[in-house]
């Protein structure tokens, strides 16, 4: 090789190694000036969305969004009258439609309602079988002569409510189909609702069920008042957006996933613009001051904690269904309890004094009665020999086969505390209870109460994993936290406080740099 093919050859590389370092120089500048001008826009828009979130979580820490709990609605019940009850649910069934003859309903539960023919006449209860067929529909029935309930009048939502609050005072004030917070698809087929002020101190409403006479929720001036300033913002739960579930949907996948390219725009930033070693001028790590000073440090300290809790939040709506939770299959549950019957020896004797609820269970085809006082105390009975029911191991191995004949049961244990999957934030879950795990392929676990052996929830391996991906980063749902309050109100509180920081001063750059752009485009002397 000559000389002049050496030196040649010598001077290609050359400046063939310096165009591809200009080029990824170039590139580089691109993408950063791309990444700036992404969180910039982004970030002034989703700044204000994490001010909302974070204040509004602080709130949902303390104050739920409204419902009519197990123990409110118990305790506002009458005392079971067990001997007015003349007709069996077995007969209402038999007589009812199509829906309740042909497939066993979900639930059967006898209670009392107030049956007032007019606005001033004496109040007084009467028992009532409310039955919830296999389709997820509500119908009711007077235990004493096996009529129908409802529709329900006003009048008589008025009396319902009345009694069962106890407040002689309240009134209907609207027949609605939703409000702000009758939102929840839940409550659908019991729509249209009564609204009820019991004009008392505390300023609360019922929603009495014009379908079936049901108080199906309770809200007080406190709940209200609170709840505008947590859940409704916190889940952008409005009225208008939240009566159409796939729009609600739709929409908070989008801000939420906005939201995300924000977060982790500006974590990446954040990085990039810090110096561990060298410093910048003043001997600072950051090279900004002032609001833009915090705006960096605490998405530094608190990026990881923003980006995991707003992409949980985003994986919460399930996009694309990618963490559907495990849905309960009603013909194995079926299987589970056996051929059910409803026929109950009459008159009932309750073994508890103060009996508000019964509900028909079902367990290897024996028929099981389950009473709850006004306390929530529970006592199972068998319908036959009125005896406490005794629910064996080889029992719940059998009826395991049953639910799932292709799948072994792999393990039965019982819990005696809760666990990283069986575990109630604000409220203790049910212990002890037995835990049956099968070898499928979906992972499939269930939860079984002893004293009963019915099925108080089912998982699976995708709803296990969920668990993780949402609850553990967005609600800080670790055993070893959430079982050791006050530390997880702390830890909560803290973070929370770390990105109020990071999006109030993100809220206040942006907003100065949106008046500064807007000064720079006003012509000269306006």
């Amino acid at each position: 090789m000559s000389a002049s093919d050496r030196t040649g050859t010598g001077t290609g590389t050359g400046t063939g190694t310096g165009v591809g370092v200009g080029v990824g120089v170039a590139v580089a500048s691109r993408l950063r000036r791309a990444l700036f001008w992404t969180h910039r826009w982004l970030g002034i828009a989703g700044c204000l969305l994490f001010v909302m979130w974070f204040a509004s979580g602080l709130v949902m820490m303390y104050v739920g969004y409204p419902s009519l709990t197990s123990e409110e609605r118990l305790q506002g019940l009458s005392p079971l009258a067990t001997q007015a009850v003349r007709v069996t649910a077995q007969e209402v069934i038999a007589r009812g439609p199509e829906a309740l003859r042909f497939q066993p309903p979900r639930r059967v539960v006898l209670e009392m309602m107030a049956d007032g023919p007019a606005a001033d006449a004496p109040l007084h209860a009467r028992p009532v079988w409310r039955i919830v067929d296999a389709k997820g529909l509500p119908h009711a029935y007077w235990t004493d002569d096996g009529r129908r309930v409802g529709p329900v009048s006003a009048v008589q939502a008025q009396g319902i409510a009345r009694l069962f609050s106890g407040a002689a005072n309240a009134r209907v004030v609207e027949s609605l189909d939703r409000d702000q917070w009758t939102v929840p698809q839940g409550l659908n087929p019991l729509r249209p609702l009564y609204r009820v002020e019991l004009q008392d101190a505390a300023a609360t409403e019922l929603y009495v069920s014009a379908v079936t006479g049901e108080v199906v929720r309770d809200t007080t001036r406190r709940e209200r008042i609170w709840n505008w300033l947590g859940s409704v913002p916190h889940w952008l739960y409005f009225t208008p957006l939240r009566a159409d579930p796939p729009l609600w949907r739709t929409v908070v996948i989008w801000i939420s996933g906005a939201c995300i390219v924000a977060a982790v725009s500006g974590m990446v930033l954040g990085i990039l613009r810090v110096r561990l070693r060298t410093r910048y001028r003043g001997n600072r790590r950051s090279p900004y001051q002032g609001w833009m000073r915090w705006h960096h440090i605490a998405g530094l300290l608190g990026g990881v904690f923003l980006t995991t809790w707003v992409v949980s939040g985003w994986l919460s709506m399930d996009p694309n269904g990618w963490f559907q939770r495990a849905a309960s299959n009603e013909a194995a549950l079926r299987r589970w309890q056996g051929t059910p019957h409803w026929d109950l020896p009459l008159p009932l004797s309750p073994p508890l004094p103060d009996a508000r609820a019964l509900s028909l269970r079902s367990f290897n085809g024996r028929l099981q009665l389950e009473w709850r006082d006004a306390a929530g105390q529970q006592r199972v009975t068998d319908a036959e020999t009125g005896q406490p029911v005794q629910v064996s191991r080889d029992e719940l191995l059998a009826a395991a086969h049953r639910y799932q004949p292709e799948a072994a049961a792999v393990e039965l244990e019982q819990l005696q505390a809760e666990d990283a999957y069986w575990y109630g934030h604000h409220a203790q879950r049910q212990l002890p209870v037995w835990r049956l795990k099968f070898q499928d392929d979906a992972g499939t676990w269930l939860h079984v109460d002893p004293a009963s052996a019915q099925v108080l929830g089912v998982s699976n391996a995708q709803s296990r994993l969920r668990r993780w991906l949402f609850n553990a980063p967005h609600s800080l749902d670790f055993p070893w936290l959430i079982q050791n309050r006050p530390g997880w109100d702390a830890v909560m509180g803290l973070l929370s406080a770390l990105g109020l920081v990071m999006s109030v001063s993100g809220v206040v750059v942006g907003v100065r740099r949106l008046v500064h752009a807007g000064a720079r485009r006003r012509p000269r002397g306006s």
